[in-house]
């Protein structure tokens, strides 16, 4: 589930990348198209993180069987939604309050990545005492 909401989500960067750089840019303020750009970018790395998990997940054997890894794929997503789909929401359709929900996901998605590096922590000492 994490591979296909990742690979959605990559999918939904590039298409809406694309419709802000040639339907959007004319017609919204350059601070507005930076903010789109930024969640673009964001939504874009946190896609490609999801899909990496998702696969890890996949592997089977102990990554597959890994509840910090599973929740970071699954924080990954939700940060991500929370947080481009918000800006894209509000500058798209003028809600500037949709906005204060871009916090929400950006913290959503540090946690995601303290998560990721726990379980690499934890990966790392377990190699270690073997």
């Amino acid at each position: 589930m994490i591979l296909l909401f990742g690979a959605l989500l990559g999918f939904i960067s590039v298409a809406f990348g694309a419709y802000a750089e040639h339907g959007l840019r004319e017609t919204i303020t350059e601070e507005h198209f930076r903010f789109l750009m930024t969640a673009v970018r964001y939504n874009q790395i946190h896609a490609v993180t999801a899909v990496v998990v998702g696969f890890g997940l996949l592997n089977g054997g102990q990554t597959g069987r890994s509840h910090l890894l599973r929740w970071s794929g699954y924080l990954f997503i939700i940060g991500t939604i929370l947080f481009s789909l918000s800006i894209y929401t509000s500058v798209t359709f003028d809600i500037p309050r949709l906005v204060n929900i871009t916090p929400i996901g950006g913290i959503t998605i540090m946690i995601a990545w303290l998560l990721l590096t726990l379980y690499g922590f934890r990966t790392m000492t377990a190699r270690d005492e073997d």
